[in-house]
């Protein structure tokens, strides 16, 4: 496939369907795209459809059955869109760092196929002051979906969440208290944290 040379061609693709629930339209929309006018389009269009469909199937649909509809902040971002905002410091990593996460349709330095996208859980956040904390939904995520990594903010409780072949099952948060929650070999990362969660509904799907 293409990548696409007209608006037909770019509005074709957009309908490429996801997941039950999803679109690729719907991972399209950047505000560093629009407020500069710059085209956010993959260039290879078979790859970002292949890593945004796990990332659909395996998390984003999991989540959203169980807790109801999610907010899209951010998805994938082309290598042009990334490049210029790592450059002109608009919270984008590098684009060595960034593939196979939000440069959807870029393996990494190993090869690997990877996808990412930033979202906000509305169920989560409107209970926010009896949940306690971000780390409430970061331990349900780790105890029932096969993520590579999770990444909190502040604003929202929005976490990138990260599908990839080779997951690192690492978590960590600008959202106080910062840092890293967890990853492999550390003591809290294996066993069940269903007590960290109570009150959250049980895995549909």
């Amino acid at each position: 496939m293409k990548k696409p040379g007209s608006m037909r061609a770019l509005e074709n693709l957009g309908r490429v369907r996801l997941s039950e629930n999803f679109f690729l339209r719907d991972f399209l929309y950047s505000e560093i795209a629009d407020f500069y006018g710059m085209p956010n389009i993959p260039d290879d269009p078979e790859l970002a459809i292949a890593a945004g469909t796990k990332l659909c199937e395996e998390l984003l649909e999991p989540l959203q059955r169980t807790f109801g509809r999610l907010h899209i902040r951010s998805g994938y971002r082309s290598r042009s869109i990334n490049e210029f905002g790592n450059r002109n410091k608009l919270n984008c990593s590098t684009n060595a760092a960034s593939a196979a996460d939000h440069i959807w349709d870029m393996r990494d330095a190993d090869g690997c196929m990877g996808a990412t996208a930033c979202i906000v859980v509305p169920w989560v956040w409107d209970r926010r002051a009896e949940l306690g904390g971000w780390q409430s939904l970061a331990w349900w995520i780790h105890d029932n979906l096969p993520y590579a990594s999770l990444c909190f903010f502040p604003k929202l409780w929005a976490v990138n969440i990260q599908w990839h072949e080779r997951p690192a099952r690492r978590i960590r948060s600008y959202a106080a208290p910062a840092g890293l929650l967890t990853k492999e070999g550390m003591a809290n990362h294996s066993g069940s944290h269903a007590v960290l969660y109570q009150g959250f509904p049980s895995l549909n799907g």
